[in-house]
């Protein structure tokens, strides 16, 4: 386990949690998936996605069947969980959580936004998976909220922001603006792009908006561009820009143990 490089959050080191933002290093997987995929909606060998996920799992200290990470579809829903799936019964949503020791619970990431949750006195965690939509349609309140439901307090609850795409390596169309009219503070999270017509957008600070609307007792982004850093990071817009057929998918992940 010695090759993996999982990055991990000081606001997250909390008595009885364990946690983890899986770089790309460390796992079996090659060429565009190289190394540690986490991604079972790749087209990677299954096998070998298998075995990058047990990786992880053993290094969150949960068993391989453990590691639960829902089928993501860009959503504002969130579910709690208490027990382990079977993989053809994922829940569809973008949000987990659990008082449950021993679940790990994970999102799948390649600039999204990989946001991890903790109320460590009432042993609660959650994990949200926040694109633009997401975020928009207020999948981090549902997130805390799902975990308050479960006895966690709002201003009790850290929040850490994993690695996801940063506003100078986002840049998006009109259409894309349009599509946040109905909430009167987003402008401030667009800026103009050099190329007419078109804006840069700050993914980052808007989660950090929404995190503030559900009451998150902390919040903490730790800046890291998806796009910007290959060597640690998947990217899906690097992969468009340049024609490959496929990415891999970063997974972070929070455990009680």
């Amino acid at each position: 386990m010695s090759s993996l490089a999982p990055i991990q959050a000081p606001a997250l080191d909390l008595a009885g949690v364990r946690h983890a933002f899986f770089t790309r290093q460390g796992g079996v997987s090659e060429g565009v998936y190289a190394s540690l995929n986490g991604g079972v909606g790749s087209a990677d060998a299954g096998e070998r996605v298998a075995e990058n996920r047990a990786r992880m799992a053993a290094a969150l200290g949960v068993a391989a069947g453990c590691l639960l990470v829902p089928y993501q579809v860009h959503s504002a829903d969130a579910v709690a969980l208490s027990s382990p799936w079977a993989a053809s019964e994922r829940p569809r949503c973008d949000g987990i959580v659990t008082a449950t020791p021993g679940l790990a619970l994970g999102v799948t990431g390649a600039d999204c936004g990989m946001i991890l949750f903790a109320d460590p006195r009432a042993r609660v965690v959650g994990a949200a998976h926040a694109g633009w939509k997401g975020a928009r349609d207020g999948v981090i309140e549902a997130t805390v909220a799902a975990m308050t439901a479960l006895g966690a307090s709002s201003s009790g609850v850290t929040a850490v922001l994993g690695p996801c795409i940063a506003q100078a390596s986002y840049e998006v169309g009109p259409e894309f603006v349009r599509g946040f009219a109905d909430d009167p503070e987003a402008p401030r999270y667009f800026v103009a792009s050099r190329n007419e017509g078109r804006s840069m957008f700050d993914l980052h600070g808007y989660i950090a908006l929404r995190a503030a609307r559900a009451g998150v007792g902390v919040f903490i982004d730790l800046t890291l561009d998806t796009y910007a850093e290959e060597a640690r990071f998947f990217s899906y817009r690097r992969k468009t820009h340049r024609g490959e057929a496929d990415y891999g998918r970063l997974v972070s992940a929070i455990a009680i143990a």
